[in-house]
């Protein structure tokens, strides 16, 4: 764990003790594979009621955990920011190691044949790690709205969509706040794919009300600047909830089986069993990589 002091910063006991409830809120989770941002840290230290649900706690949980990984007290891989990442080149030692990472990315399309076509969408770019976690073992393609999505990329997936009309149906699971806009964008996302020719089926499968009251999730006020607040607090209310306060757990679990009840798992398994045995002859290249060299460079002397 890479706890690395910085500073000498010396802290109030409720601090402390704050710093160590993150610590084990964040260990709680890496033991189940996975890794926060300050958002679903924040939203787990409220749900279990350590912490006020509030901008101000926000911001001062944020600077707690600052100044806690600068004194030393907590792991600087503790919380990930998905939003900025060093982007550049692999690079190898030798070329048989290409072909064993060919043999990790090498996938077979898990849809081919499938009478269905499924996307995952999430209104947050923030959660999109999560939703790849779910997505991503069951190779389902998922997209990041980042609230409402612009037009371009509306049009492209619509594009995307007619180009899968020979299917008996295609689907995009839709996750976002339950919120005026979070609400608004399932809408928005089904008319604007219809308008430009698409025909898709939009599922909303959260934030749900019926998942608020099966999780109780931290409310928030409703945004009273939204011009959609005033139909949504007629209808749910005057307080709205976050994705982000959903367990992670949570939020895979139920993609997954949105996802897996559109498909069929037969076929799913023949790609699979087929993909299985093609990697297992790019291992054999991997295993012989010397000996299949020298006999191509036999075969042209």
């Amino acid at each position: 764990m890479p706890k690395i002091q910085y500073k000498e910063i010396k802290f109030r006991q409720n601090s402390l003790d704050l710093i160590n409830l993150v610590n084990q809120v964040v260990d709680e989770y890496k033991a189940q594979g996975y890794e926060l941002t300050l958002r679903q840290a924040y939203y787990q230290l409220v749900a279990r009621g350590y912490i006020p649900n509030n901008e101000r706690s926000y911001k001062n949980i944020g600077n707690l955990i600052n100044d806690g990984r600068l004194a030393g007290l907590i792991d600087w891989y503790s919380i990930t920011d998905r939003t900025r990442y060093l982007r550049g080149h692999s690079h190898w030692d030798e070329p048989a190691d290409v072909i064993a990472s060919a043999k990790y990315s090498y996938n077979l399309d898990k849809w081919k044949g499938q009478p269905n076509y499924v996307e995952v969408w999430v209104e947050k770019d923030a959660l999109v790690d999560i939703v790849g976690q779910a997505c991503d073992p069951i190779d389902t393609p998922y997209f990041s709205c980042r609230g409402y999505t612009s037009q371009s990329e509306m049009w492209g997936a619509a594009q995307r969509f007619i180009r899968q009309g020979y299917r008996e149906q295609r689907i995009i699971i839709h996750l976002g706040d339950h919120d005026p806009s979070g609400i608004d964008m399932s809408r928005d996302i089904q008319e604007r794919l219809n308008m430009f020719g698409a025909d898709v089926y939009v599922k909303r499968v959260a934030l749900t009300m019926n998942q608020i009251d099966q999780y109780n999730p931290p409310p928030n006020p409703a945004k009273l600047s939204d011009s959609r607040c005033h139909a949504y607090m007629e209808q749910f209310g005057d307080e709205s909830w976050e994705l982000d306060a959903l367990e992670p757990s949570v939020i895979t679990n139920l993609i997954r089986n949105e996802v897996t009840a559109f498909r069929d798992d037969v076929i799913y398994q023949e790609v699979c069993d087929k993909e299985h045995r093609e990697k297992e002859e790019l291992q054999m290249l991997v295993d012989n990589y010397d000996e299949a060299i020298n006999f191509l460079k036999e075969s042209e002397e």
